[in-house]
């Protein structure tokens, strides 16, 4: 878990948004310094919550080639088939897949990726958990 804390702004609930804002930056100076960053979000909200509870999902149901992988295993597995991943010989041995963030997607990047999770769910008959299927509305607005 991060000690990063994400807001999203409009001008709708800006006035709102800002009280709070500095009340958590005034909590957080307890601990130390922080760090401010203003910035666009890349994606959606509902893509970022989407994500984890499909890749538990995966995990859970789907043997590969008699490994269970993680969550972030699959993540990986998934962001190499997304970009066509390449690899190259690992300093001691075996490959290493050069890939990039899904930090770095944005929003069409990751829908797409999802798609590609929904997809081999699909071939490898995964059932959906309610988590998954809890954002998929939202997940089609996102789109």
């Amino acid at each position: 878990m991060s000690d990063q804390v994400a807001f999203q702004i409009n001008s709708g609930n800006v006035s709102g948004m800002i009280q709070q804002i500095v009340s958590m930056i005034n909590k957080g100076l307890f601990k130390g310094p922080v760090e401010v960053i203003l910035k666009r979000p890349v994606r959606t909200m509902s893509q970022n919550k989407k994500l984890w509870p499909m890749l538990s999902d995966v995990q859970k149901q789907v043997n590969w080639y008699g490994e269970k992988l993680d969550s972030e295993d699959w993540k990986d597995m998934f962001m190499s088939s997304l970009n066509k991943q390449r690899s190259v010989p690992g300093i001691d041995g075996g490959f290493v897949g050069l890939n990039r963030r899904t930090s770095k997607l944005d929003k069409e990047g990751f829908a797409q990726l999802i798609e590609v999770i929904y997809a081999f769910g699909s071939e490898q008959n995964v059932a959906w958990g309610e988590p998954a299927l809890q954002t998929y509305s939202q997940y089609k607005e996102a789109a």
